[in-house]
């Protein structure tokens, strides 16, 4: 709670998952109280990291919904400012349209920050999970802050149940199929989806198996289902290789 109370309290168009690296040029005054305070606290609660993400990454997520809901309502408010209208009507609609798009600004600026914010404690927390193609840094402080203790689950076989990326088979007679799985963490699920997706729209090697797998006759859908289960055993990968690190660090 404090070290999360901590980090609310220091101050103030790309993908979602991949932010620009140049940016963390300049963000030095983020970085610097980020690796201070996980420098200082680390042995105190190895789970404090982890909290942090996540409520950084859930207020992140908060911003960009109310942006989402602004623009909706300027659209429709633009759509409305047809010629011929009632001057009135017209006049109030241009205003709360200014005013929207103010608030869409602020909410711009609020977001930018907030990206900085979870880069500098993203990059404190020495992850490995953004050396995993298509994760950025606000992926990977949505998986540690989603996952937080990913000793819990024993094998990756657990941690596939838990994100959702388990096979489900949906067979018909001699033909084997796997459906959606609906169970599991649906924010975590989440996450990993838009890593696969990346992955398969790329010339890396989650693409190369992307397209292996439709070339044995898979549909594009369960193709991607499979290159998620992959996606998902590399992070559980990652993570786990993050905790062992972390422990050390601690003794």
């Amino acid at each position: 709670g404090g070290r999360a109370a901590e980090a609310f309290g220091t101050g103030a168009g790309a993908l979602d998952w991949q932010l620009p690296q140049e940016r963390w040029a300049r963000c030095p005054r983020h970085r610097a109280l980020a690796a201070s305070r996980n420098k200082r606290l680390a042995t105190v609660d190895p789970e404090a990291g982890s909290e942090v993400l996540r409520l950084l990454s859930e207020r992140r997520g908060d911003l960009v919904a109310e942006r989402t809901r602004a623009l909706n309502r300027l659209h429709g408010l633009l759509r409305d400012l047809v010629p011929g209208g009632v001057a009135g009507t017209l006049s109030a609609r241009r205003r709360l349209a200014s005013e929207v798009l103010r608030d869409i600004r602020t909410l711009d600026r609020k977001v930018a920050d907030l990206n900085e914010r979870v880069e500098a404690e993203v990059e404190a927390s020495g992850t490995t999970l953004t050396e995993i193609f298509g994760v950025g840094p606000i992926l990977a402080a949505k998986i540690v802050g989603t996952v937080g203790n990913v000793v819990r689950f024993p094998t990756k076989a657990h941690f596939a149940s838990y994100s959702g990326t388990a096979p489900v088979e949906a067979s018909s007679g001699e033909v084997v199929r796997h459906r959606l799985s609906l169970a599991g963490n649906r924010k975590l699920n989440n996450a990993l989806h838009m890593v696969a997706v990346c992955q398969a729209r790329s010339d890396a090697r989650g693409g190369a198996y992307y397209r292996k797998k439709i070339e044995e006759g898979k549909s594009r859908k369960e193709a991607l289902r499979c290159l998620k289960r992959r996606v998902s055993d590399a992070v559980f990968k990652s993570l786990l290789a993050d905790s062992k690190t972390s422990s050390h660090s601690a003794a």
